[in-house]
């Protein structure tokens, strides 16, 4: 992290750090993305479908906010000090861990998804919350064109940093936020790297052209909890940073 790093989230909305998760950590999130596939597919084969939700099965798929049931390492990462890092940036002196979701495009026909901010997503659901959070867009595969990396539009030619309304893509219940001609800014980066943007940013990603699975790790955080109007999470609250300290994590059962 530099004062560059900062700089440009301010003024365009994300910055992008190469290789910076380690190779230790890349196995684990890779090894745990393989174990949720199975149980989706597996939820899939009871309920007699090939859809659910945002997942379609061997196309793509959205397995969100299930941390606490991984075998490995996981909460290691989400409340590590590489997070930490990001969040004291981006954020300041406190963080909460909002949602965290494997992302994959599988081999030749993983799906495009449409230009959107995260925040267009809670927006639609959740119309009363008005800030913002961050988003960690990890690299668990070499990315590039061909896979379908994400592409982002940077707050200076987007034309707003406001939240805007979404309308649902009625074939892959896609929120789009945008629908100028600007094609963005390709992320191409090595595995182990991290996009880091605000919730604000508008981004896409491409349909996977290549003959391998394209596998990213999204992990968002917010300096508050985002609570429903009742007073509960709307995802999740659990706190990473508290005045600036990381906060300790109680050991998960066996």
């Amino acid at each position: 992290m530099t004062p560059a790093h900062r700089r440009q989230f301010e003024d365009e909305g994300f910055f992008v750090l190469e290789n910076v998760i380690p190779v230790g950590d890349l196995e684990m999130l890779r090894a745990e993305l393989d174990r949720f596939i199975a149980r989706t597919e597996k939820a899939m084969d009871a309920a007699g479908t090939d859809v659910l939700g945002l997942n379609h099965r061997g196309r793509r798929y959205f397995i969100g906010n299930r941390h606490a049931e991984a075998e490995g390492r996981l909460e290691g990462f989400l409340f590590g000090d590489l997070v930490a890092e990001i969040c004291r940036a981006t954020l300041g002196n406190d963080a909460y861990l909002f949602a965290e979701q494997f992302v994959v495009k599988m081999a030749e026909v993983g799906l495009k998804f449409a230009w959107h901010q995260d925040s267009g997503y809670l927006k639609h659901n959740l119309p009363e919350y008005k800030g913002t959070y961050v988003t960690l867009w990890c690299a668990l595969d070499d990315m590039s064109e061909a896979n379908g990396t994400i592409s982002v539009l940077p707050f200076s030619r987007a034309g707003t940093r406001e939240i805007v309304d979404h309308v649902e893509d009625p074939q892959l219940n896609d929120l789009v936020g945008y629908f100028g001609d600007d094609p963005g800014d390709l992320i191409i980066v090595p595995a182990g790297s991290i996009a880091v943007f605000s919730s604000a940013l508008f981004h896409r990603s491409g349909a996977n052209r290549t003959a391998h699975p394209r596998r990213s790790y999204v992990v968002q955080y917010s300096s508050e909890p985002i609570l429903r109007p009742d007073g509960s999470p709307f995802e999740l609250a659990e706190p990473l940073l508290l005045g600036g300290r990381r906060v300790e994590r109680a050991p998960a059962p066996h």
